[in-house]
């Protein structure tokens, strides 16, 4: 399942970022903006709760979410740069990482790194990358948590390319897909066109 989120300030916010005169600093703002703002999408089927609480008048029956706090799963090193706008949302969302860079010749994922809690199968896991491009580093985070135990796994980008999400459905169809956008293409060196440039490097200024 694909959603792509139409808000008009998640256009409106989409469109700054992808100016490539957008500073460092207002680009990693956007992205904690959008991410947050994505996330009250991604999250609508949490599970909640009943539970007995005293208003200053009275005692009445709540809602709060059930279970074990939400996952995010931040593939590195890009995806660190959503975590924030979405923890400001969810405070208690416990944080792995997954470390994973695309050989620029086979455009195929290579694991370097991965750190997540042991009770996955109790948890929902959202998989933060801000490009879905060819899909292969998105397939191969989730291989990974699903051989952790991880059962219930949500995908979020900020953009998305039609290579890249046929890739990763025929891959995981169990997994939704989240985005922002769906762009046009991919190019011959696996960038997203139009896109917003190398996510990574804009928002750790290092281009």
């Amino acid at each position: 399942m694909l959603t792509v989120i139409e808000h008009p300030l998640i256009r409106h916010k989409l469109s700054l970022l992808r100016d490539r005169g957008t500073p460092t600093k207002l680009f990693k703002e956007l992205v904690d903006e959008l991410a947050m703002l994505m996330a009250f999408e991604a999250t609508r089927h949490l599970p909640l709760e009943s539970v007995t609480i005293q208003t200053p008048l009275e005692t009445m029956q709540a809602q709060r979410l059930a279970g074990h706090e939400p996952l995010l799963v931040p593939i590195l090193r890009a995806g660190l740069g959503m975590v924030d706008g979405i923890r400001s949302l969810i405070p208690s969302a416990r944080v792995g990482h997954i470390g994973l860079y695309r050989d620029h010749d086979t455009l195929q994922p290579v694991e370097y790194y991965f750190k997540v809690p042991g009770d996955l199968a109790q948890r929902d896991v959202f998989v933060l990358d801000p490009m879905l491009a060819t899909g292969g580093s998105a397939a191969g985070a989730i291989t990974q948590l699903k051989r952790a135990g991880a059962l219930r796994i949500r995908f979020m980008c900020l953009v998305a390319a039609p290579e890249g999400v046929a890739n990763l459905h025929a891959a995981h169809p169990d997994v939704p897909i989240y985005t922002a956008a769906l762009d046009r293409e991919l190019n011959e060196k696996g960038y997203i066109l139009p896109g917003l440039g190398d996510a990574g490097d804009r928002l750790f200024g290092t281009k």
